[in-house]
């Protein structure tokens, strides 16, 4: 059980996709200007993060590796990714039509997306199991949760800050986005 719990701290902390690999950042800047938009966003990539990622080790554990079609991997698990993301997209738009007119192109741009990719890929590539993919994926997807609610925390908080005229805006969240990045590198080395 503490293996699990290491790798799903791992993710969320030591190996934040966005703070310490630098992926996932259109979202992470677009988005994060909002707080609220920056939660609902955060909860979306982490369900897509973790159902793709479920389904992905399930397609490729029980169809592309026994048919010896694993080349397929990248182009099956986009086809995976794409489908979740249209049904989140049809989801929001039915019962939350407020969060899918704030998320804007944000919403269609979670496919596009290099974690949402990355988590299975790399979930394959390490020759994880169905657990530790699963919990791999949903601690990825609460990392990146938290630096967007992290981020739009702080950018809320400037907007009554005075910030030079040159520094706002987007100046203003890649220092933000820096200080936290080196925030975040300040826990390497502690769970690998």
């Amino acid at each position: 059980m503490s293996e699990y719990f290491l790798l799903f701290m791992s993710a969320v902390i030591v190996n934040n996709f966005v703070l310490t690999r630098f992926l996932g950042l259109c979202i992470f800047f677009g988005v994060s200007k909002d707080f609220d938009a920056s939660v609902g966003m955060g909860m979306a990539v982490t369900a897509v993060i973790t159902l793709s990622s479920l389904f992905a080790w399930l397609v490729y554990t029980y169809v592309l590796v026994p048919l010896n079609v694993t080349f397929l991997t990248t182009i099956t698990f986009v086809l995976l990714i794409a489908c979740f993301v249209q049904l989140l997209e049809m989801i929001v738009k039915k019962y939350t039509p407020t969060l899918y007119k704030l998320w804007g192109i944000y919403l269609l741009l979670i496919a596009a997306n290099c974690v949402v990719l990355g988590v299975p890929l790399i979930n394959v590539e390490s020759g994880f199991n169905f657990g530790k993919s699963v919990v791999n994926a949903f601690g990825s997807g609460v990392g990146f949760a938290v630096a967007l609610v992290l981020m739009a925390s702080l950018r809320e908080k400037l907007r009554l800050a005075d910030v030079p005229k040159s520094l706002q805006g987007l100046g203003i969240a890649f220092i933000l986005a820096g200080c936290l990045a080196l925030s975040f590198f300040g826990f390497s080395g502690m769970i690998s």
